[in-house]
């Protein structure tokens, strides 16, 4: 019998273990929020990690979604040819990356370079006990560390997000201009006329949510890093593959409250 309990005695421990890192979350977000609405603020800060979230981002951004947008054009000219409706590709192509392609590859590609960085470096300063430093020199870290990391993710993604919506497009129009056979002004007319106001809302939604699991997943695991180097490295991986699947499941979510109609 207690062999036969087995399973479910792991898959109880399993989801007593994530429930108890979903609260966890929560309380550390709450308290780093609650410290980021009180003086003192530190704008200085502030600026450096939009600047290193968002400026430094761009590059890969940029090309993940232009390569992403060239190949869903050419995918979907060639499964629309299969039915006749090879014309749909400007269509098809802005709607997916706007509302979907956009904002979750930017988030996932910003996830794994800046989440991984917040995490990296916090648990080495919690490591090399600098956090407590900072503690007896009366500064605190919520808002000296945190705070302006969750804020900078939170703003700089809505507009890392926009930027690959609009390179995406060009990528899927100079593939659909240059092999497929349209013609650029119709293309674009097609394009402006199927996106909505809605799917710009919505992926901006997104991306600042995205923004804000970011810095949440790479703070959180930085801060109660423990064990040495071992434990940065730990630190480093959980934040990465934290904010990737709540990225993708606060995608699902907010696609289904949205568009589930």
């Amino acid at each position: 019998m207690t062999k036969l309990l087995l399973p479910l005695i792991a898959l109880g421990a399993f989801a007593l273990r994530a429930f108890g890192v979903i609260g966890q979350l929560a309380i550390f977000a709450g308290t780093a929020l609650g410290r980021a609405v009180r003086p003192p603020w530190y704008p200085a800060r502030l600026g450096e990690q939009m600047a290193l979230i968002g400026w430094f981002s761009l590059p890969v951004v940029g090309l993940t979604a232009l390569f992403t947008g060239a190949a869903l054009a050419q995918q979907i000219y060639v499964g629309g040819s299969r039915f006749n409706a090879s014309s749909t590709v400007p269509a098809v192509t802005v709607i997916a990356i706007v509302r979907e392609l956009g904002p979750v590859l930017a988030g996932l590609m910003v996830a794994g370079r800046v989440s991984s960085a917040m995490a990296a470096e916090l648990a080495t300063m919690r490591v090399t006990e600098q956090l407590d430093a900072m503690v007896t020199l009366r500064t605190d870290p919520w808002r000296y560390l945190i705070a302006p990391r969750m804020l900078a993710s939170t703003l700089m993604l809505p507009l890392l997000v926009l930027v690959a919506n609009i390179i995406g497009v060009m990528g899927g129009y100079l593939i659909a201009t240059t092999r497929l056979g349209f013609n650029g002004a119709g293309y674009l007319e097609t394009t402006r006329r199927f996106l909505e106001t809605d799917d710009v809302v919505s992926s901006l939604v997104k991306a600042a949510v995205f923004g804000f699991i970011i810095a949440l997943a790479g703070c959180f695991h930085g801060y109660h890093s423990s064990g040495g180097a071992a434990g940065v490295g730990r630190a480093t991986t959980h934040a990465v593959v934290t904010a990737f699947i709540l990225i993708l499941l606060t995608n699902l979510v907010i696609t289904v409250l949205v568009f589930g109609a």
